[in-house]
């Protein structure tokens, strides 16, 4: 009779909370989300399950608190989490293996647009305002404010540094948005252009030759590291990504970072991030809160980007598509895409996508001199 005593109070079952249980529901819709609409799938799939498994008690797979230092009973999960996320070596490697999926091109061939994604990084500074006003700290609120920049393993990056007790919530609401912005960006868009502004039809972009864009990734390195050292880890890795892709002498190692890099630290990104969904620190007012900022800072961002974006249309007496604006939060090429599709609506015949792609690319880069700038200032 002992022995059963002793297994029944070994089963998980006995001990499952209310907060075990909503958690378990939410890792679950998250799930569903990804399979049933593929919203971000490649990290929200892992990202719910692993946030049920968490969710199981007694698991044993997850011990440790996310903040603070390992402790001395780790499961597989905390070591992912303290040793490759906490760390910063997922979100630097992934920057590494988006430089080798980005085409810098648009940018170089028509350079004022990357104003308007410098102009998009608005809504970090309004999220993180208002994120001050509900009561945040200085720390928590760029956090909450990077969300904005629509960059996940930027936040991830960001928050592990100055605000890691919200972690889970930051990359939540990041990626979670990041797969709305299809929803979230053209309602905000058609508001704030006319119809005859979004049928505006741009001049071809010139041809950018083989040295511009091998040339611009070293550049950019140097001179961000230079002004922005905090910056230099998340360019670095970008840029030089982005020269192996360039180049064109290391087909191998480009595929590598494109494809079996890249897969593997997504998949440690997202059971990392998907450990700390445990329901003691994910369920409080302050991740509905977080969620809620993440809708502002998109928001703000997508209506900084168009805003400026009027402005340079009125700047180059009607030559620039005020929408492309919009493409500044750095979720590439989505935003992009968006701008296509609205303008495609109004006119069949416009095909802006390539000229929306220069802000896309720039807002990756305005949001990591953000980053950088808020290492620099409170880290």
């Amino acid at each position: 009779m002992t022995s059963f005593v002793d297994f029944l109070s070994t089963m998980g079952l006995l001990h499952l909370t209310v907060g075990n249980i909503i958690m378990i529901a939410v890792g679950l819709t998250l799930v569903y989300l990804a399979i049933r609409y593929e919203m971000e799938p490649l990290l929200l799939l892992p990202i719910g399950i692993t946030a049920v498994l968490v969710n199981l008690p007694l698991n044993g797979i997850a011990n440790c608190p996310t903040v603070g230092p390992l402790c001395s009973h780790p499961g597989l999960l905390d070591i992912v989490y303290h040793y490759l996320i906490k760390t910063e070596i997922v979100p630097l490697l992934i920057f590494f293996g988006l430089g080798a999926m980005t085409d810098f091109g648009p940018m170089i061939a028509d350079p004022k647009t990357a104003l308007m994604g410098a102009a998009a990084q608005i809504g970090v500074f309004v999220a993180m305002l208002t994120a001050l006003a509900l009561g945040f700290n200085l720390h928590q609120a760029a956090s909450i404010g990077i969300i904005g920049g629509a960059d996940g393993p930027t936040t991830i990056y960001l928050t592990t540094k100055l605000a890691p007790e919200i972690l889970a919530a930051t990359a939540v609401a990041a990626y979670s948005y990041m797969s709305l912005v299809p929803l979230i960006q053209p309602p905000i868009i058609k508001a704030l252009t006319t119809p005859e502004e979004r049928r505006i039809r741009m001049e071809q972009l010139r041809p950018v030759s083989k040295r511009e864009k091998i040339l611009f990734p070293i550049i950019s390195m140097i001179v961000i590291g230079l002004l922005v050292p905090s910056a230099a880890p998340l360019i670095g890795m970008l840029m030089i990504g982005n020269l192996f892709r360039e180049s064109g002498v290391v087909p191998r190692l480009t595929k590598a970072a494109q494809e079996e890099l890249m897969n593997i630290v997504t998949i440690f990104l997202g059971l990392g991030v998907g450990s700390t969904m445990r329901a003691e620190s994910f369920l409080t007012a302050q991740t509905l809160m977080i969620l809620g900022l993440g809708v502002v800072a998109f928001a703000s961002a997508t209506a900084g980007g168009v805003l400026f974006g009027k402005l340079m249309m009125k700047i180059s007496g009607g030559k620039i598509n005020p929408m492309i604006g919009a493409a500044g939060v750095s979720a590439v090429p989505m935003s992009a895409r968006v701008v296509q599709r609205i303008a495609s609506e109004e006119d069949p015949g416009n095909f802006i996508l390539m000229h929306a792609m220069g802000p896309n690319v720039a807002g990756v880069i305005g949001t990591a001199v953000v980053a950088g700038v808020f290492l620099a200032l409170l880290g």
